[in-house]
C-alpha cells in the first residue's frame, strides 16, 4: 500500500527530537521528566529562552514552565468535547 509515499512536496527534515531534548539545559530536561503533557523539545527551549533572557533566573523559568503548562490544562479542562461520561445516558 503506497498511499502518499510518492508525494512531489518538499519534505520538511525537523531534525532529531531526542537531540533537540539533549540541547536543553539540565532544569528544563528535568521538569521535561515531571510534567504532566508531553512537550516537543522546541516549545521548552522556546519557553524557556524567554524566560531566561527576561529573567536570568532558573527558578523563574521553571515557574513559567509551569504555569504554561497549567494554562494548557485549565484550558482544556473547559474544552467544549463531552467527555466519554457525559456522552453516554
Amino acid at each position: 500500500m503506497k498511499r502518499n509515499l510518492a508525494s512531489s512536496l518538499r519534505k520538511r527534515w525537523r531534525g532529531d527530537p531526542m537531540a533537540a531534548h539533549d540541547r536543553l539545559p539540565e532544569p528544563a530536561r528535568n521538569w521535561c521528566a515531571r510534567a504532566v503533557l508531553p512537550w516537543s523539545a522546541a516549545s521548552v527551549g522556546r519557553i524557556w529562552a524567554r524566560a531566561m533572557a527576561e529573567t536570568g533566573s532558573e527558578e523563574a523559568a521553571l515557574a513559567r514552565l509551569d504555569a504554561v503548562q497549567d494554562a494548557m490544562l485549565a484550558r482544556d479542562r473547559h474544552s467544549p468535547i463531552p467527555s466519554i461520561s457525559e456522552i453516554i445516558i
